[in-house]
């Protein structure tokens, strides 16, 4: 005769119950996640994939980025554009090429040194190679401003972020964020 009392009729007789093996997977998911939380709080590294370990390269790049941003911020003009006024964009064109010209001039001082620590050797290039096509897309913008074209700024995205989000996250992560690409476009 079959027993219908369940699990805890069998208990009483002597007889164990049967765990699920689900129970067993879910116990191991459990301790894979907290042991994952666990390495990722305390034992992880911290330190950013773009922190170079020349210190002194970077304190004298924010140096050089500040003063260019003061500079920059010299040119700011809030008149309201007349969008149909092929003068005042071409002013406006002037402008955007004079600020960029200060953010070359920047970058080529920045980059005239080179980072003594390899892992600066090697991202710096990288950076500054990224920089270098936001600048390209300022003065494309320009001369679309020039050609009677008021739209919208648009920069080169790199694997679908905008570029100057990469040159800005380098700068953060280096303690430069007078570095950081201009916002004065958008």
């Amino acid at each position: 005769m079959t027993s219908t009392a369940g699990p805890a009729a069998e208990a009483a007789a002597g007889e164990r119950p049967r765990r699920s093996a689900w129970r067993y997977v879910l116990v191991l998911v459990v301790v894979a996640f907290a042991a994952f939380w666990i390495w990722a709080l305390f034992f992880a590294s911290k330190e950013s994939i773009n922190r170079i370990g020349d210190r002194a390269w970077a304190a004298r790049a924010e140096g050089i980025c500040a003063a260019a941003e003061t500079e920059r911020q010299a040119l700011a003009d809030y008149r309201v554009i007349d969008d149909a006024d092929a003068s005042m964009l071409a002013e406006r064109a002037a402008l955007v090429d004079r600020a960029t010209d200060i953010v070359v001039a920047m970058l080529d001082a920045v980059v005239a040194a080179t980072p003594q620590d390899p892992k600066g050797r090697e991202i710096v290039p990288q950076w500054e190679a990224d920089y270098r096509v936001y600048l390209e897309d300022r003065r494309d913008y320009a001369d679309r401003l020039r050609a009677g074209d008021d739209g919208a700024f648009t920069e080169t995205a790199l694997d679908g972020i905008p570029i100057s989000d990469k040159v800005e996250t380098f700068a953060g992560d280096n303690e430069m964020p007078s570095c950081a690409p201009p916002l004065d476009l958008t």
